[in-house]
C-alpha cells in the first residue's frame, strides 16, 4: 500500500503533529525518581521513542492528586508533589522529545479508586464514586466527599499548569476509560450517588466536565486537552468481562450510551478522543493479549468519529501498516496509536517511512515485559526487546577486541545473542541442529493467535542474514567436534525437551510440540490434553478454535494456569475464559492413571473415583526439562556460557534478556 497516508500532518486543537503516529500511553513505572519527576531511565525512554519518528507521545499515566488517595503509583511522575522538580525534569525531556519534531502529552488520572493494584499500591482503604466492590480485593470501597472531588479537579489545574511550564504540548486525561476513578463516576453500575455527581449522565459526567474547564482555565483554551475514552464496558457482571464474540448482557456503558457519552464530552470541551473498549473488569480488552485479533478496536473508533467533529484516535494491535493506512484512509481515525509495538521497536514509524518492514522487531503481544512486568515489579519493559526503558544503560558495549564466538542452539536466545555480539563487531558463528531457526517458537507459532511468535522467528531470520551471521543448520555439535574448532568463547543454547510420563504402552500419545508440528494432522478427532499450565491451555484453545476438536483437558492441581501462567493478568484471565468458552472439557483435581483401548483412565483427587474417557489421542503438555547434556560435558572449557531453556526453562523474556546481557557483556 501507499503509506503517504500515514505521514501527513494533522492538528489537535492548535497543536499540529507530523504524522499519524502516537505513541499510546504506557504506566511509566520504574520512570521516575522519589521526588516526582523524571528520572533519566524515563526521558532516556520518550526521547528514543521520538527519534524513531513517532509523532506524537502521550506518557503513561502520571498523577496530580497527593490528597484524597493519599498513595501514587510507585515509581510515576506527579506534577504536584514537587512542582518545580518535575516542570525541571520534564522541561529536560520535552526538549529533547520537540528535537526530532515530535510532540509529547502529560497523561494526567484522577485516580485508580477501585481498581487499585494490591501488588502495586497494598491494600489501603480504596475509594469510589458509592460503596461498591473492589475490584481485586475483598473490600467496600469508601465513597468520595465533594470536597474530595473538588480538591482532585483542582489538582488537575495545577498539573497540567506545571505541565505546560515544563515544555508538554498538551494533556491526555485518563479518564472517562477502563473503569479507572472518573470511569466509575461515569458508569451507572458504579455510581449510586444521589448529588450533583450521580444520576443521569451529565451528572456522572461531571467530574469529566469540570476537570477540562480547571485545565482550560489555567492553561488557556489553546492548549489541547484530549480524552482517553471507553466508548463501551464489556461487563458482564461484577469482575466478569465478556469475551470476543460472547452474547452477554452489558452491565456497564453500552454503545448507545457512549456514542451519548462521547458528544457531551466533546461539547464539554475536550479536543480529542482516543477510543477503545474495556474496563478492569474485563481487563483483556484494554490491555489485549495475542488472543484478541489485530485492531480490535476499529469498530469503536470508527463509531466514534461519525458522531464527533474532533479527531479520533485508535490503538490496539494496530502495527500492520496496511490496517493503519486504510484505517486513515476510509475515516475510521484520524491517527494510529502504538503502545507496545513502540516499546519492541521504537523506530516503527521511520522503518515504514522507509519501506524497510522486514526491519521491524514485532511486539508478540505476551505482556511479559510491559504490563506484567507493570502488574507485579513496578516497572515497564519489553520482553522482545532487553533495551526498552533501560537505553542508556543498557546501550551495546563498544568492542575493545573482536572475538570469534560460537554459539550452540538457533533457538530465540541463541539468535539474540547472534544479533547481539554482531551489531557490537564480535564474529558469531551459530549451529542449529534441525534446518531452520526459531527452536521451540516454530510449534508454538501454530496456533492462528500466536502469529507474532511467527513473524519473530522471520525477523530474527532476515536480522542475522542482513548482519551476516555464519550459520550451519543440521549440525550437533559435540565436546569432540568443539574441541577441534577455533573460537574464544562458547554460549550453548540447547533449549528444553519435553517432559514424558508414564500412561503404560500406547501408541495414541503424543507430546504438545509433536501434535502442534503436525499441525494437527496426527490427533483426530477426540483428543486429551493433560496439563493445565500454559502450554496445555494454549493447546486446547487451538485444537477447539482452530480445528474443531473435542478436547478434554485434565489438570491435577485446583484451577488452570495453577503454575507456569502468563505475568499479566490480562492474558491469564482471558485465557481460563478462552479455553472452556471454546468447547474444552476442563477436568481440575484430576490425574491421568493409564491409557486404555478406548483413551485415558483418571481419578478424581478428592473423590478418588476414576473414570474413562474416550479420545483418539492423548497430549502431553507437563512441562519441560532443560537440555544440559552438552552443557555438563563442557563445564570445565574456558568461558562458558548457557543462555535460554538449556540453563532454565522459563519463558521468552527470559530467554532474550539473558542471551542479550551474555552477549552485551563479551
Amino acid at each position: 500500500m501507499n503509506y503517504k497516508t500515514l505521514f501527513t500532518p494533522i492538528k489537535l486543537g492548535k497543536i499540529e503533529i507530523k504524522n499519524r503516529f502516537a505513541m499510546a500511553p504506557m504506566g511509566p513505572l520504574g520512570l521516575s525518581d522519589s521526588e516526582g519527576g523524571w528520572n533519566q531511565r524515563g526521558i532516556d525512554y520518550y526521547t528514543r521513542r521520538a527519534q524513531g519518528g513517532v509523532g506524537l507521545i502521550i506518557t503513561g499515566v502520571t498523577f496530580s492528586d497527593c490528597k484524597v488517595e493519599h498513595q501514587s503509583m510507585p515509581n510515576c511522575p506527579n506534577s504536584t508533589y514537587n512542582p518545580v522538580h518535575f516542570t525541571r525534569t520534564s522541561k529536560e525531556m520535552t526538549e529533547r522529545v520537540h528535537a526530532y519534531g515530535s510532540k509529547i502529552f502529560l497523561q494526567m488520572s484522577g485516580g485508580f479508586g477501585r481498581v487499585t493494584i494490591p501488588t502495586n499500591l497494598g491494600e489501603f482503604n480504596p475509594v469510589a464514586p458509592s460503596p461498591i466492590p473492589h475490584r481485586w480485593l475483598d473490600k467496600t470501597c469508601r465513597p468520595l466527599t465533594i470536597d474530595e472531588i473538588h480538591s482532585i479537579v483542582k489538582s488537575f489545574g495545577d498539573g497540567a499548569y506545571h505541565a505546560k511550564r515544563g515544555g508538554f504540548d498538551g494533556v491526555e486525561i485518563h479518564a472517562v476509560h477502563e473503569g479507572y476513578l472518573m470511569d466509575q463516576f461515569a458508569i451507572s453500575m458504579f455510581n449510586l450517588r444521589t448529588d450533583e455527581y450521580g444520576g443521569n449522565l451529565e451528572n456522572r459526567l461531571r467530574f469529566a466536565k469540570e476537570v477540562v474547564e480547571e485545565i482550560k482555565s489555567r492553561c488557556g483554551s489553546d492548549f489541547p486537552v484530549i480524552l482517553r475514552y471507553s466508548l463501551k464496558s464489556m461487563i458482564k457482571d461484577w469482575r466478569k468481562g465478556a469475551l470476543p464474540g460472547e452474547e452477554f448482557e452489558e452491565k456497564g456503558r453500552d454503545i448507545e450510551e457512549g456514542k451519548v457519552a462521547a458528544k457531551l464530552l466533546v461539547q464539554y470541551g475536550y479536543d480529542a478522543l482516543d477510543v477503545d473498549v474495556g474496563t478492569y473488569d474485563s481487563w483483556w480488552w484494554n490491555h489485549p493479549p495475542m488472543y484478541q485479533e489485530k485492531g480490535l478496536y476499529r469498530p469503536y473508533a470508527k463509531i466514534v468519529k461519525e458522531i464527533v467533529d474532533v479527531p479520533v484516535l485508535c490503538a490496539g494491535r494496530m502495527d500492520d501498516p496496511d490496517m493503519a493506512a486504510q484505517c486513515i484512509e476510509d475515516g475510521t481515525c484520524d491517527m494510529i496509536s502504538l503502545g507496545r509495538p513502540l516499546l519492541a521497536d521504537p523506530d516503527l514509524p521511520n522503518k515504514i517511512r522507509a519501506g524497510k518492514h522486514a526491519d521491524i522487531r514485532p511486539c508478540i503481544s505476551c505482556q511479559e515485559g510491559c504490563m506484567g512486568r507493570i502488574q507485579e515489579y513496578s516497572m515497564i519493559n519489553c520482553a522482545v526487546n532487553p533495551q526498552c526503558a533501560r537505553e542508556r544503560f543498557f546501550a551495546y558495549n563498544p568492542v575493545l577486541q573482536a572475538k570469534t564466538v560460537v554459539i550452540v542452539g538457533g533457538g530465540i536466545a541463541g539468535c539474540e545473542a547472534a544479533r547481539v555480539l554482531a551489531i557490537r563487531g564480535h564474529k558469531p558463528i551459530l549451529f542449529e541442529k534441525t534446518a531452520k531457526l526459531g527452536g521451540a517458537f516454530n510449534e508454538a507459532g501454530v496456533p492462528s493467535f500466536k502469529e507474532d511468535d511467527r513473524a519473530l522467528i522471520r525477523w530474527y531470520e532476515h536480522t542475522l542474514k542482513k548482519l551476516n551471521v555464519e550459520i550451519h543448520f543440521e549440525t550437533a555439535l559435540s565436546r569432540e567436534e568443539l574441541e577441534k574448532m577455533n573460537y574464544d568463547i562458547l554460549l550453548i543454547a540447547t533449549g528444553a525437551t519435553e517432559k514424558r510420563i508414564a500412561l503404560g504402552n500406547h501408541q495414541k500419545i503424543l507430546t504438545a510440540k509433536e501434535a502442534l508440528a503436525s499441525g494437527g494432522a496426527n490427533v483426530g478427532e477426540r483428543a486429551i490434553v493433560i496439563g493445565g499450565g500454559m502450554v496445555g491451555c494454549e493447546l486446547a484453545l487451538w485444537l477447539t478454535k482452530d480445528l474443531n476438536k473435542q478436547v478434554t483437558l485434565v489438570e491435577s492441581l485446583d484451577k488452570l494456569l495453577a503454575v507456569n501462567g502468563p505475568l499479566c493478568s490480562a492474558n491469564s484471565e482471558m485465557l481460563k475464559r478462552l479455553v472452556p468458552f471454546f468447547g474444552t472439557n476442563v477436568m481440575c483435581r484430576t490425574s491421568a492413571v493409564k491409557t486404555t483401548e478406548n483413551g485415558l483412565l483418571v481419578k478424581n483427587l478428592d473423590t478418588q473415583a476414576e473414570e474413562e474417557l474416550a479420545a483418539d489421542t492423548i497430549i502431553l503438555a507437563v512441562g519441560f526439562d532443560a537440555d544440559q547434556k552438552l552443557l555438563d560435558e563442557m563445564q570445565d572449557a574456558d568461558e562458558v556460557y548457557a543462555i535460554g531453556d538449556c540453563k532454565e526453562f522459563h519463558n521468552i523474556h527470559s530467554a532474550i534478556w539473558d542471551a542479550f546481557e551474555v552477549a552485551n557483556h563479551i
